[in-house]
């Protein structure tokens, strides 16, 4: 196949541009040449893109793509700023729901309400309903005394559930018939097409093999899939012969092998983040520095058992504590991997990143969520949190993701935090670790912060120029069409 893009224009340049795509010998559509916009290339098919904005196509490197897909089906709890105000919202759903069905929600953070959740305040909203919100960070959930006599915790004296014990629950509400969470997924990645997006990491707790190899297969196309494999499953995939970067037979190169993950602490809204300083309010007591979920022993235990078998490590860490464990267990082993979320380091370990090969896999829009908490329980230490303009300075890549559904699947949000480090009219939040459009864009596509001949064929095409617009202006950029392997998965032109 050969397609022309004509008149299109590249990131900071007004100069027109046409863009010729065809097979290659590996079967892989690529970029063939890139010429001014002259009519010299010609094209049996051909496109007139009108002075719009060709870019690299996007990737979220960092979703949960089954609990986003969910996420519209659940009780919205972003707003609530108490667990009164909760209770209500909750007390309101309840009484428009059968005595049989569960009264799930999620996005509530407790972080700096003026009350605690208990359970005897969401029995109070629904006495016998079972009703489960799960936190906009997804490292704890909320339970009233029928849902916690449901999923075996009857006992539990507060109803929130933190960290291992959430995870439990989060999984069995999940557990959803197959043809129902495709439909959802379906329907979530024809989204992030919209968006520019053509490729997700997606590192859902579950065995992520089958479940992408069955969506393809029934004909969900839109995304390029990299799976990610946790402890639980490890021994299955290295006796699969899986490894890192492997594409998967049958699935029309769209589904590779993806990373081992590994959770060593917990987050900041939850105050289980691993930190070397106290929580304000938390001092002498058990957990006042966060959790540590994976000792660092047993963390070099395995990740050395995930690179020996070339499944590239990458380890969750959140606090400054567990960053530096990451980091210890990086050089240990001697491989190279990601941290995921990044969100608080000591000066130190920035260089660190740069000198082992670490990425740092972040997720910018999270420092506008944390921003708040993060001044009350890091109090003094936030000009090292989200530090994305020291980690470029000292060399280290940078690769931006969402965490959805702890935020939206949608780069230009995380591109527009990078860059302007605020949303929603605020001050801008220590404005000098901001960075450039172009380093946005790059940690958003892989590295490239444009095209160039031998690309893969996989673009965004927008109505406005990314290396001008507003912060304001990038948060809400106008996608008119998406291209994955030189296939329109999205098109408005």
């Amino acid at each position: 196949m050969t397609l022309v893009l004509r008149n299109g224009r590249l990131p900071g340049s007004e100069v027109s541009w046409d863009v010729e795509i065809g097979d290659t010998d590996t079967n892989e559509p690529v970029l063939r040449r890139i010429s001014r916009s002259t009519g010299a290339l010609s094209s049996a098919e051909s496109v007139d893109l009108d002075g719009r904005w060709l870019v690299p196509g996007l990737w979220d490197n960092h979703v949960h793509f089954s609990q986003w897909a969910q996420n519209s089906s659940r009780l919205d709890l972003s707003t609530c700023g108490s667990a009164a105000e909760t209770a209500a919202l909750v007390a309101g759903h309840a009484a428009h729901v059968a005595p049989s069905d569960t009264i799930v929600g999620s996005g509530f953070r407790d972080g700096l309400w003026p009350d605690a959740p208990s359970r005897a305040v969401l029995d109070a909203a629904s006495p016998t309903v079972p009703v489960i919100l799960v936190s906009g960070d997804l490292h704890c959930c909320w339970l009233n005394s029928a849902a916690l006599a449901l999923h075996g915790f009857a006992d539990h004296p507060t109803g929130l559930l933190r960290e291992d014990e959430c995870f439990t629950v989060v999984s069995a509400i999940g557990t959803v018939a197959d043809e129902s969470m495709d439909a959802w997924a379906e329907g979530a990645a024809v989204n992030a097409a919209a968006r520019g997006v053509v490729g997700i990491v997606d590192l859902e707790m579950a065995w992520n093999l089958d479940t992408w190899r069955r969506r393809i297969n029934g004909g969900s196309t839109s995304l390029r899939v990299e799976f990610g494999i946790y402890a639980a499953h490890l021994q299955r995939a290295i006796e699969l012969g899986l490894r890192t970067g492997a594409v998967i037979d049958g699935t029309d190169g769209l589904l590779t092998v993806g990373p081992f993950k590994v959770l060593t602490d917990g987050s900041l809204n939850t105050r289980t983040a691993l930190c070397v300083n106290e929580y304000p309010g938390l001092e002498d007591t058990c957990g006042s520095r966060g959790l540590s979920t994976v000792p660092p022993r047993e963390l070099q235990s395995w990740m050395q058992m995930a690179a020996q078998a070339g499944i590239r490590p990458a380890v969750h860490a959140i606090g400054d504590r567990a960053n530096s464990y990451a980091l210890d267990a990086f050089e240990a082993v001697g491989c190279t991997g990601s941290i995921e979320h990044a969100q608080l380091l000591m000066r130190a370990d920035i260089e660190r990143f740069a000198t082992l090969g670490v990425v740092a896999s972040v997720q910018p829009e999270h420092a506008m969520d944390d921003r708040d908490v993060a001044d009350r329980f890091w109090a003094g230490e936030t000009d090292r949190a989200f530090p994305l303009a020291s980690l470029l300075e000292a060399g280290v890549e940078l690769a931006f993701g969402s965490d959805a559904p702890v935020a939206p699947l949608d780069p230009w949000a995380a591109m527009a935090s990078a860059v302007g480090r605020t949303r929603d009219g605020r001050e801008p939040w220590h404005p000098e670790q901001s960075v450039s459009r172009a380093a946005a864009l790059a940690a958003s596509a892989r590295g490239r912060s444009g095209i160039a001949v031998g690309d893969v064929a996989d673009l965004a095409i927008c109505e406005s120029d990314p290396f001008t617009a507003s912060v304001d202006e990038l948060r809400r950029m106008p996608v008119a069409a998406t291209l994955l392997a030189g296939r329109f998965t999205h098109n408005r032109l």
